[in-house]
């Protein structure tokens, strides 16, 4: 008892140490001589309100990039992205903003941007959108800070506002502000260990405060003359020229809109920027990101309410499969041995044979109904003790319909499960992390190619269970199938989103190196793992022979012909993951910037939930089979898949209620990557629960 209760006070102590998580904020620091030069790059505009984002220097009214060098690095020059980078739409380049460390400046002018009417009706659009902008600096993204209401917590937020809307105190009708004045706080602390003696320096902040001002704030240098005093903002307005238009219209009913008039007018918009730097020992540089997260801290509170919510779950669904397997494995398993079953055989017969070659000489269940020596009345007595999922013991193991669908689909299932597996891993020990930027596609990328060897392996020997004779076939489908649905997917929808001018659509380069990693390295894998999986591999045995003729299969009732009690038997899982989830919405479909970083959290309600769909399946299999149904093969799959539709219909309801995306394209990118995603998940529970229905069957009937 007391080895027990050591074993889990280890297993407690272990699972609040992962869910406490942690993460590597970076591989290498990065320290800086006073007045050495900091690279200031421009990535992305995104917003809440739209999947759409945007690449800053393709933007018709900001600053293009002069190609001068700054520091030894020439500005508009490109960074080198990984993949996850580019599938995350973002395009970072240099920039022409001057930093150096430890130099403050007071104000400094970049450019003036002119630009016409459709430029300002571009940009009012944005900032209707409620776009932000980032910018990177020594790999942290531009934050806007804010202060609780008592002033006793700080926290970061990314991005900083492109502009803002007020109402006009003269016509009452909306002004369209733009930020034209950045004032950039780098917050550094000396480094540790010896470069900190020779004073070198460390950044732990960038903050980004932003402000609008007209040209009449300004001196002649382009400068704002006070950056502290009020300023009355610079609007995105175009006056009409009454006289052009006049002569273009004349005699015409037809009056355009103000921002659709073309009479050549010209906006000139200036911009400036201020940099100050301040020292802050308050924050380690290796805690530097907690910033990002302290506005996420209240809500622990609410993800121990999902691991309780879990755990509960988990535990009712355990007592009763430990009832379930206690009965059929040491109750119905077994037969009576009252009323003459001891003695099956007629006094003075040759009550035994010799077994034939493969047999089993044994007295179990399945080899007693197939002895020929039984007499006729202990038959009857014999299957009068035998009922519901005992009497398909002929017919269980039966190849299921369209098998060569079932194995490819399982084994892409199994791909699926070691990728997630593998990134949710590499994420809760913090080698996955924001500061590692595009590391969670890069290497979800690198895992799912990888993975094919387990994909082709276990279709492979799965086909072969089923006694297919094509594996060539079946090695095709399973490379083809799923790898293919996923890339004509994104293929489609990126030329959605390339018609939209987007930085989210991939690059040409980008689609053909996906396809040479699909066609040219994972391919490959899976006809290797197929190849050993069916030709060097046994068939998995099934423990009773399959009859030649068919069992007839009952009226079936209500509980086990109709879709209800499917979705029913999905709602259990989806129940023990629908508080977390709204946590990964929020943090892929309204944070933008991704910061999801309670990863340990997110495994144990993980491994809780796949502990669901075990459970769940065991006991619908054996509901299932007590009906003397024997096609339980499809019915697995889809019960293991079933949560998929709750997170679908969970889907909708945030779309509803917790979204405001705007546009026709926003919706359908939406639910596009909502459907492929619960697609994706359905496959990773259907094979989980697949694989344990099988596993369960073998046991019971063994």
């Amino acid at each position: 008892m007391a080895s027990r209760l050591l074993r889990l006070s280890l297993i407690g102590n272990a699972l609040i140490s992962l869910v406490s998580g942690f993460y590597i904020p970076g591989y290498s620091i990065k320290n800086y001589e006073d007045e050495e030069a900091i690279p200031l790059y421009v990535n992305k505009v995104y917003s809440d309100n739209t999947q759409l984002q945007y690449a800053y220097y393709d933007l018709p009214f900001v600053c293009p990039p002069t190609y001068t060098k700054h520091g030894g690095v020439k500005s508009g020059q490109g960074v080198p992205l990984n993949l996850g980078e580019v599938l995350r739409g973002d395009r970072i380049y240099t920039s022409d903003y001057e930093l150096a460390m430890n130099k403050d400046k007071e104000c400094s002018f970049l450019c003036t941007r002119t630009i016409d009417r459709l430029d300002v009706k571009r940009a009012r659009q944005l900032i209707d959108e409620n776009y932000v902008v980032e910018w990177i600096v020594d790999n942290l993204p531009g934050a806007t800070s804010f202060v609780t209401v008592d002033r006793s917590n700080k926290y970061y937020a990314a991005g900083f506002k492109f502009g803002s809307i007020e109402l006009s105190s003269v016509t009452g009708k909306p002004r369209y502000l733009i930020n034209n004045h950045v004032t950039l706080v780098i917050r550094w602390r000396k480094a540790a260990g010896s470069a900190g003696e020779h004073g070198k320096k460390v950044i732990v902040g960038f903050e980004v405060y932003t402000k609008s001002i007209g040209s009449e704030d300004r001196n002649d240098m382009g400068c704002p003359r006070d950056t502290r005093a009020p300023a009355s903002g610079f609007d995105l307005h175009i006056p009409p020229n009454n006289t052009r238009l006049v002569q273009k219209y004349q005699g015409s009913s037809y009056i355009p809109e103000e921002d659709d008039i073309d009479d050549g007018a010209k906006l000139n918009i200036p911009f400036s920027y201020s940099v100050y730097f301040r020292e802050d020992n308050r924050v380690e540089w290796a805690n530097r990101w907690d910033m990002y997260f302290k506005n996420q801290e209240g809500s622990s509170k609410i993800h121990w309410l999902a691991i309780a919510n879990s755990v509960v779950i988990a535990a009712v669904l355990t007592g009763v499969v430990l009832m379930i397997v206690a009965r059929t494995l040491h109750g119905d398993g077994k037969l009576q041995t009252s009323d003459g079953v001891k003695s099956r055989r007629k006094a003075g017969s040759s009550g035994s044979r010799t077994p034939r070659i493969g047999e089993k000489s044994s007295s179990g269940l399945f080899e007693q109904l197939e002895t020929e020596d039984l007499a006729a009345t202990s038959d009857e007595e014999l299957i009068e003790e035998i009922s519901g999922w005992k009497l398909l013991h002929a017919d269980v193991f039966r190849t299921p319909q369209y098998a060569g669908l079932l194995a490819p689909l399982v084994g892409c299932g199994c791909q699926i499960v070691f990728v997630a597996t593998g990134l949710l891993t590499l994420s809760s020990l913090g080698v996955l992390n924001p500061s590692f930027r595009g590391g969670f596609g890069s290497v979800g990328m690198g895992l799912f190619v990888f993975a094919g060897m387990f994909s082709g392996y276990f279709s492979g020997r799965l086909y072969k269970t089923f006694n297919g004779k094509n594996w060539r076939r079946n090695t095709l489908m399973t490379a083809m199938l799923i790898p293919g649905l996923l890339f004509s997917t994104t293929f489609t929808l990126n030329l959605l989103v390339w018609a939209q001018g987007s930085s989210t659509a991939l690059p040409f380069g980008t689609l053909v190196g996906l396809a040479a990693l699909w066609l040219l390295i994972q391919v490959p894998l899976v006809f290797a793992g197929s190849f050993v999986g069916y030709h060097r591999s046994q068939a998995w045995e099934h423990p009773t022979r399959t009859s030649s003729i068919a069992r007839q299969i009952p009226a079936r009732l209500w509980y086990t012909k109709s879709v209800v009690p499917v979705l029913a038997a999905g709602f259990v899982p989806f129940a023990v993951i629908f508080i977390e989830l709204l946590f990964i919405f929020r943090s892929i479909w309204q944070d933008k910037s991704g910061f999801y970083y309670v990863y340990g959290f997110l495994s144990v309600v993980s491994l809780v939930h796949i502990l669901t769909v075990v459970e769940v399946t065991i006991v619908a299999m054996y509901i299932f089979l007590c009906s003397e149904n024997w096609r339980w093969w499809w019915q697995s799959f889809l019960v293991g898949a079933s949560p998929s539709v709750w997170v679908f219909l969970y889907c909708t309801w945030f779309y509803m209620t917790k979204l405001d995306l705007q546009g026709f394209t926003s919706g359908f990118l939406f639910f596009a990557y909502s459907m492929l995603a619960c697609g994706m998940y359905g496959l990773l529970t259907g094979t989980v629960g697949f694989l344990t229905a099988y596993a369960f069957v073998r046991r019971i009937y063994r």
